[in-house]
């Protein structure tokens, strides 16, 4: 299984430099991967090292915690569009879906997708299952549907948990085929990210990417 065109090499540390973000991009760019996943204020940086390798930029919104108004995440989306990015992971708010205000999670998400969409982003939304029981993963997988998103994405790294094959699988499932999935959070081995991507994973997200397609 070619690994490498899956995977969005990610750095979200808080302590990220400059420099790890440099060479974060060498890496990706040497290993061929679909993108790298970065902070907004890294954007730019990285749009410019990756012009024309045909490796994209990825950016997050309301990072990690999903809990800024929705108002800045849109903002955040034109942004990352303006500094470069191809696409934008945001993510749900988990307070709101913590407390049953499904309306709400489905005003912020789809919002923060029409804006993406405005200006010519792909979006994927996280929902961080490992903080959500069975009945909440898969009413934010509906809601995610409906949104309009691009792709559903598990987890932010930063949560309880990470990716599991099962909910890769359910979520697949729970979004059909118009929506993708990516799977994040935990994903060190090659042996996993076969794994979840065989459940369905379109993406891979991992700090761990020059280790797994060596």
């Amino acid at each position: 299984m070619n690994l490498a065109d899956r995977i969005e090499h990610t750095l979200l540390k808080a302590e990220a430099t400059e420099r790890d973000v440099v060479n974060l991009c060498h890496e990706a760019k040497n290993y061929k991967f679909q993108a790298v996943c970065v902070n907004p204020t890294y954007v730019q940086t990285a749009a410019k090292l990756l012009h024309g390798t045909g490796v994209g930029v990825v950016a997050v919104l309301g990072f990690p915690l999903g809990a800024t108004c929705t108002e800045v995440k849109v903002q955040e989306a034109f942004i990352a569009k303006a500094h470069g990015a191809r696409e934008v992971d945001m993510v749900m708010n988990l307070g709101w879906a913590k407390s049953g205000n499904w309306a709400a999670v489905e005003r912020d998400i789809t919002r923060v997708v029409e804006a993406a969409h405005s200006c010519g982003l792909a979006i994927k939304v996280i929902i961080e299952t490992a903080s959500l029981g069975e009945e909440e993963k898969e009413k934010a997988a509906h809601i995610v549907k409906r949104a309009g998103a691009d792709f559903i994405k598990t987890s932010t790294g930063f949560g309880a948990g990470g990716a599991t094959v099962e909910d890769v699988r359910k979520l697949k499932a729970w979004v059909g085929p118009d929506v993708k999935v990516k799977a994040s959070g935990g994903i060190r081995t090659r042996e996993f990210a076969e794994e979840l991507a065989a459940a369905g994973a379109d993406r891979l997200g991992t700090s761990s990417g020059p280790a797994l397609v060596q």
